[in-house]
């Protein structure tokens, strides 16, 4: 079986666009101010899911904490506990 050869890359040719783009456009303090509302929507977004998150947890320790013993017995099943 003949080897073959590695095939060698031709650097690719850097295309340098004329055109300017919205950063460019933009003023330093008008792309930091956008960046600061980028990351001030990441953090709401964070701290909303997190209080979802925790209200989904309170609600399900609730309905736990008001099923009858019967409801609990059946959930969690009658098998040996280690008690």
């Amino acid at each position: 079986m003949a080897k073959k050869k590695p095939q060698q890359r031709k650097p690719a040719a850097t295309k340098q666009d004329s055109h300017p783009t919205l950063a460019d456009s933009l003023g330093g303090d008008t792309l930091d101010k956008l960046k600061e509302a980028k990351q001030a929507l990441l953090r709401n977004e964070k701290e909303e899911e997190e209080k979802r998150l925790a209200q989904k947890a309170k609600e399900r320790r609730d309905r736990e904490k008001n099923m009858s013993f019967g409801e609990l017995l059946e959930k969690y099943g009658d098998g040996p506990s280690k008690y």
